[in-house]
């Protein structure tokens, strides 16, 4: 049985998790844990919660940690209880990843220091903060750490893995079965492709803000 262990804490974003958790609950033999610190609803910030199935203090060893992102990582990047969890799980998991700013939460516990990684494009320059570096990408793996970049980018990174752990026929399988056949309406899903103009006004309005938060975050723990 592979475990699936993913960390849930207040304002992760849902399809962070859900879009992984999907995937990767169709790998042959998968088990799926939703871990938090108790099992309480956790709030998203979609406006909803989701419920775990297990505690920090229960969880058995993963054997794929998955941490999410969401506009809730600043406040978890202040959490002893979370980052000391997901250094423990890390430590004796085949596979460590994340998914946009869970990118974070690995590195403040100490797991991207020297390697490559990418996250949501808002917040990239900040990686060095947790000695990563940059790189560009959907999915970047740095030996067994996969990080992916911002939410819908959770999906091809759990792809990847169920490659990388069943073969690219199950993979393909899983893809199909979900029709994952992405077709957006508009060219618009990446700073490169929005335009300056679209991307600088997104900034202003959020993520200058936020990224300076996750900043202040970052610093307040070195």
């Amino acid at each position: 049985m592979t475990k699936v262990l993913f960390v849930l804490f207040p304002g992760v974003t849902q399809l962070d998790f859900t879009g992984p958790a999907q995937v990767l609950s169709r790998l042959h033999g998968a088990s799926t844990f939703v871990a938090a610190k108790t099992l309480d609803p956790v709030a998203t910030d979609s406006g909803f919660a989701i419920l775990p199935n297990v505690t920090f203090a229960d969880a058995e060893q993963a054997d794929i940690l998955c941490v999410p992102g969401g506009h809730g990582v600043a406040e978890a990047l202040g959490d002893a209880e979370t980052i000391e969890f997901i250094a423990s799980q890390a430590s004796g998991a085949k596979w460590v990843t994340s998914v946009c700013t869970g990118a974070f939460l690995l590195g403040r516990a100490g797991l991207l220091e020297g390697k490559r990684a990418t996250t949501h494009w808002a917040y990239a320059h900040l990686l060095p903060l947790v000695g990563a570096t940059h790189a560009a990408g959907r999915v970047v793996e740095d030996g067994h750490t996969i990080t992916a970049g911002g939410v819908t980018a959770g999906i091809d990174f759990a792809l990847t893995l169920v490659a990388r752990e069943a073969g690219q026929d199950h993979a393909e399988a899983v893809q199909l079965s979900l029709e994952y056949d992405p077709a957006p309406p508009f060219a618009a899903g990446n700073p490169a492709s929005a335009g300056p103009a679209r991307t600088d006004m997104l900034k202003q309005r959020v993520y200058d803000a936020a990224a300076a938060r996750m900043a202040a975050a970052l610093s307040a723990g070195q």
